[in-house]
């Protein structure tokens, strides 16, 4: 019958009988005995269980298994850029970053001969202080341009961590920054002087009243007003085509229609030299994806600086075709004296000029070329300019055709000069 319970509830309704038999040899009370028997049994029950459930075993703590600690050699590995470990001033690990840099034989060496810097060496040489220092820049570490951030953290057991932080590139742009600001403020100051010296000029009695004089010193202080205005104007387009380079333009332009549109601005204007634009088009190239306005800048550039420094009767022409692999060119060339070799790669540069003086003199800001470059930028696009000097200036532009216009046209079988064999309309 108590087969079910367990020991520790048995155990309890023992002892109550046997209390209950106490109370009925003490007091002679059946009825008495009676109750405490029934009461205590229940209460044992209550306090215990019911008895048929098994007692319950201590339960063990699961154990985890823990993942195993990196080796301190992974860690430094995961770091972008060089990081050393350095214990009582020799270098004990470093990560391919570093050695790249410093080289193959530093793990082990002196910090100080590792990073030969003079900056690096009097900052590792000093004792660890309990605030926080600032980073060391390093000039010339690695190479002659370049600036690097040494960062020096201490570790346990009095070691320290040194990491190494390239800002050549922040650096190169603060430069960039600084070059542009003097060379805005060179390009606006020489028309502004020139304009007020004719202004203090033609204040003179004498100079004013002197039709003569005074019409040829208006007209140079109006040209140095223009000249002003298109430097203005230079800039504020730069910026926006800056402000908009990570857009990229959607809507399809149609180069050849927009070619015979620069054309006929350039004569209606009476452009020098407009009547010697000759245009080579192939009229079976596909739209691009661009914006009309930016393109149509970049035309009015390349042909007005193939018109300012080409030879006088000599051809000005812009050709337009599409590449084996479906890119849309636009080359610009002119006859002309030619660029130098040297000069070649700083021509996109802000404000750089081959020859100062000419540029100038021809109404030139030496924003073109840097405006036309960005704007190929922001059209995914490429831009070369070749040139051999005494023969002339070859510069190209290759665009991406727009996606639904491209799809549509049938594919053109290439011929052996790489253009299509569409028709070529020569004017």
């Amino acid at each position: 019958m108590l087969q079910g319970f367990g020991s520790r509830t048995v155990t309890a309704i023992g002892l109550v009988v046997i209390a209950a038999v106490a109370v009925f040899l003490l007091e002679w009370n059946l009825q008495a005995a009676i109750i405490a028997l029934v009461g205590g049994v229940a209460a044992a029950l209550v306090a215990t269980g019911t008895g048929d459930q098994p007692m319950e075993t201590p339960r063990v703590p699961e154990v985890v298994p823990q993942a195993p600690v990196p080796h301190l050699q992974e860690v430094i590995e995961a770091v972008l850029g060089p990081v050393l470990i350095v214990a009582e001033g020799l270098v004990t690990h470093a990560n391919a970053a570093a050695i790249g840099l410093l080289g193959n034989h530093i793990v082990g060496e002196d910090v100080r001969v590792a990073i030969r810097h003079p900056g690096a060496a009097e900052r590792l040489s000093s004792p660890l202080s309990g605030t926080p220092q600032g980073p060391t820049n390093l000039v010339g570490l690695g190479a002659r341009d370049q600036h690097w951030e040494m960062h020096v953290t201490p570790a346990a057991n009095g070691q320290r961590i040194v990491h190494l932080i390239d800002r050549t590139g922040s650096y190169a742009a603060e430069r960039m920054r600084v070059d542009f600001v003097a060379n805005a403020s060179h390009e606006l100051r020489t028309p502004l002087a020139s304009i007020l010296g004719y202004i203090e000029t033609l204040g003179d009695d004498k100079a004013g009243e002197d039709a003569q004089v005074r019409g040829r010193f208006l007209k140079i202080m109006f040209d140095e007003a223009r000249r002003m205005q298109r430097l203005i104007e230079d800039l504020i387009s730069l910026s926006r085509i800056e402000a908009e380079k990570y857009r990229l333009p959607d809507r399809a332009v149609d180069l050849a229609e927009l070619v015979e549109e620069v054309r006929s601005e350039l004569l209606d204007a009476q452009a020098k030299r407009s009547a010697d634009i000759v245009a080579d088009l192939d009229l079976g190239v596909p739209a691009v994806s661009g914006d009309r306005a930016q393109l149509s800048q970049i035309l009015h550039n390349l042909i007005g600086n193939a018109m300012k420094y080409g030879r006088a009767g000599t051809p000005v022409t812009v050709k337009l075709s599409s590449d084996r692999l479906g890119m849309v060119r636009i080359i610009v060339a002119d006859e002309g004296e030619g660029i130098a070799p040297e000069h070649l790669p700083r021509l996109t540069e802000r404000f750089y000029r081959v020859d100062p003086g000419r540029s100038r003199a021809a109404g030139g800001t030496g924003l073109g070329l840097a405006i036309v470059k960005h704007i190929v930028e922001r059209h995914r696009g490429r831009f070369d300019v070749a040139s051999t000097v005494g023969t002339g200036t070859t510069v190209t532009v290759m665009l991406p055709p727009h996606v639904k216009a491209s799809s549509a046209l049938p594919t053109a079988t290439p011929s052996t000069n790489g253009l299509s064999d569409a028709t070529v309309i020569k004017r």
